[in-house]
């Protein structure tokens, strides 16, 4: 058996050198095909030295045989740590750790280290081969390309010109030969040209004039084929070589007086661009080709530094696997032993204890820990005993809330309160109602972003008189305008302090004052008008019969053509029926009967209010809609009616021409309410005068008393109804009035 595991031990040692000369090989035939594969390629894409190019790729290729030395070392210790945690070796995890841990804090630095570095190296080789150079000859072979642009352009523009002048003095005549002499010349000085040309139809030169300092031996004549697409009345540009010159020409038609589509001749302006330039230009270029060539060598140099720094930061990455792989074999026994008691602990036994393994941080850890055991049972037992005592207070305070959200959820109040903060905190059901909001959207958000400008306004009010009271509570009567109609409210603002007098919030209790407010002022309106129809009434018949008794006297005796008397007197009678009519309008509001309310149908009320208007108004459209399912209600059918009457006449009133009057009448079952509305197509009613329509006295319409609207309200009150004024869209407006129909 022994002799059997000993042969086994030099085949594997064979197996295992054989897999290391295999992978050498193939390595080192990896570098070789690299290499030339490498300076075959810099060949190819310049003419540098081969010697340097071995050099250089002989280094990168050595630098990249430890690259892969090292990070075959770095991965096999790491697949030897991945295999024993796979087989749940002990320590392994720990082990692990340990090596993330140092490779983390070394790679890390050296990673930042390396991504400096290379950048720096980068950067240098860059400025090495600046990129301003290059771009520096690039924008000159431009600047030259534009030159050739510009003057060819103003070749042709100059042409036109002179073709122009030629043209409007008709100088192709033979006659006038001279002064085509005399012009191109003075042309050629005037715009600074090297040499003008003027052919004839013929394709003969007739003038020529040229500037000293061109060549006369460089200078050549236009082709005859430019010269014929010349004659053809297109204009063009050519760029000839004169020598190591170049001419940049111009040809541009010349057109007859007599017709302008025939050609009599052409305009040849040349720019001569001396040698000096040309030879500049070819400089810059092959200075150029040469910059590009040498600038492919810095890729190879910079990789070659870029790699020997990737060699350093895989050194210290093997250091720290290695280091890592030592310390964890030095820790792994007493951690072990510290893991496994954790995890006891962890489970719930307090009862474990660990021996002391010695006075170095382990030892020191280990005695933590059985210190930490210890206290832990300590205050497992007082955690039981405070968690008991938590349940009972928990209780209690669960208790406690549960009664005064009861309290808050049914006081008729509006209660808020905000922290310290600004911040919504509680909301009843009351103060939703009156202020018209949601508490699951403002809860938790300041009050300042909820309350609109006007609100905030009276908030800011009511916290300014505070401060000046120095109180820790103000009650004031507020009015909030809102969407349908102000609201006067006693408000009540208290600070909320704790028991070290630290500030904690506010309270703020709302009462609705507005309908007492309003039943206020309607008794004392009553009361006025009780009094003014006392007043007024008394003498109101000895006027009117004083007036008949002066008119039957005394009327007869004046002739029919003065009628001063008969008008007065007539005017004095009609005047107190006004009066009268007035009074009574005052006395019923003064005195309004009590309701004696019987059962009744709603419906057949509403169709007897409407039959006295739909013949009398051909022009409007009365619509009904009555609900059939209507139960007979407890009404009085009179008071009931003249609120129909009144509403109705305010509907007709507010419609111009042809319009429709539609009154409908609903049950809700649930709420056991009964709902009749008038609805109407007029003018419709004004957003601020809405909230005192139904205060007496008050009036949009002509001639009217103001006391309609207030009687119809005074009815409704009486029958414990409510009646709202809206808007009727798309025009118009709405009354609804709603009736309680349980009281049968």
């Amino acid at each position: 058996m022994v002799q059997k595991e000993s042969s086994e031990l030099p085949q594997r040692e064979l197996k295992k050198r054989k897999r290391e000369r295999v992978i050498i090989v193939l390595s080192l035939l990896a570098i070789f095909i690299l290499t030339a594969g490498e300076i075959h390629l810099s060949r190819i894409s310049s003419e540098v030295p081969v010697g340097s190019n071995i050099a250089i790729f002989g280094v990168i290729n050595l630098i990249i045989l430890l690259i892969i030395l090292l990070v075959y070392l770095v991965f096999r210790n790491i697949a030897k740590l991945a295999i024993e945690r796979r087989r749940n070796a002990p320590g392994a995890k720990l082990r692990t750790k340990l090596v993330l841990a140092f490779v983390t804090l070394s790679l890390v630095p050296t990673m930042l280290l390396f991504f400096v570095s290379a950048a720096f190296i980068n950067n240098t080789i860059h400025n090495w081969f600046n990129k301003q150079v290059e771009t520096s000859l690039n924008e000159s072979m431009e600047v030259a390309q534009t030159y050739y642009k510009s003057s060819a352009a103003n070749a042709l523009y100059y042409g036109e010109q002179i073709s122009a002048a030629i043209k409007e003095e008709k100088l192709l005549n033979e006659e006038n030969l001279p002064s085509l002499k005399s012009l191109v010349r003075q042309k050629q000085k005037e715009y600074n040209l090297g040499v003008v040309e003027v052919y004839s139809s013929q394709r003969e030169e007739l003038f020529r004039a040229a500037n000293p300092e061109v060549p006369r031996g460089d200078f050549t004549n236009p082709s005859s084929e430019d010269i014929k697409v010349g004659l053809s009345g297109h204009e063009l540009t050519r760029v000839n070589s004169v020598g190591k010159a170049d001419l940049i020409r111009g040809i541009v038609p010349i057109y007859s007086n007599w017709n302008e589509h025939d050609v009599v001749g052409v305009v040849v302006v040349n720019y001569y661009v001396p040698y000096s330039l040309v030879s500049k230009m070819k400089e810059i270029s092959s200075s150029y080709h040469d910059f590009r060539q040498l600038k492919l060598l810095k890729n190879p140099i910079r990789t070659g530094y870029i790699l020997t720094l990737f060699l350093i930061t895989m050194v210290i990455v093997f250091l720290a696997v290695w280091t890592g792989v030592y310390l964890a074999r030095s820790l792994t026994i007493p951690i072990q032993e510290l893991a496994a008691a954790t995890r006891q602990v962890a489970e719930g036994n307090l009862e474990v204890h660990l021996g002391e393994t010695g006075h170095d941080e382990i030892g020191m850890l280990i005695s933590s820990f059985n210190r930490m055991t210890q206290d832990l049972r300590e205050n497992q037992l007082a955690l039981q005993h405070t968690n008991e005592e938590l349940k009972s207070s928990n209780a209690e305070l669960e208790q406690r809330r549960r009664y005064m959200e009861a309290v808050l959820t049914n006081v008729t109040a509006g209660v808020i309160s905000v922290d310290r903060d600004g911040v919504l905190t509680t909301v009843n059901k009351s103060a939703e109602k009156l202020l018209l909001i949601n508490t699951d959207r403002v809860r938790g958000r300041n009050f300042r972003e909820v309350l609109a400008p006007s609100q905030l306004d009276v908030v800011k009010g009511l916290l300014r008189d505070m401060v000046l009271a120095k109180q820790g509570s103000i009650s004031k009567q507020v009015t909030i305008p809102m969407p349908e109609g102000d609201l006067t409210l006693l408000t009540s603002l208290t600070v909320l302090k704790d028991e070290n007098d630290s500030f904690m919030g506010m309270v703020v209790v709302l009462d609705d004052l507005t309908n007492l407010i309003r039943a206020q002022r309607m008794a004392a309106w009553r009361e006025v008008a009780r009094r003014i129809a006392h007043e007024i009434k008394n003498p109101l018949t000895p006027i009117q019969l004083s007036a008949q008794r002066l008119r039957k006297r005394f009327l007869s005796r004046f002739p029919e053509e003065e009628r001063v008397f008969d008008e007065c007197t007539s005017m004095i009678i009609k005047s107190v029926d006004e009066l009268k009519g007035l009074v009574d309008e005052f006395s019923n509001f003064a005195r309004m009967p009590a309701a004696q309310p019987t059962p009744n149908d709603l419906n057949a009320v509403v169709r007897e209010a409407v039959t006295l208007y739909d013949e009398a108004h051909r022009s409007i459209t009365f619509t009904l809609k009555m609900d059939e399912c209507l139960p007979p209600i407890l009404l009085d059918r009179d008071q009931i009616k003249r609120v129909l009457i009144n509403l109705l006449d305010n509907a007709v009133a507010a419609i111009d021409g042809p319009g429709e009057i539609v009154l409908s009448t609903s049950y809700d079952a649930e709420l056991k309410m009964a709902t009749f509305a008038i609805s109407d197509t007029g003018h419709g009613i004004a957003p601020e005068d809405r909230p005192r329509l139904f205060e007496p006295y008050f009036s949009r319409k002509k001639g009217g008393t103001g006391l309609g609207l207030a009687i119809v309200n005074t009815i409704i009150a009486d029958h414990h109804g409510f009646i709202r004024a809206k808007e009727n869209f798309p025009r118009g407006s709405r009354f609804i009035v709603e009736l309680p129909a349980d009281r049968t």
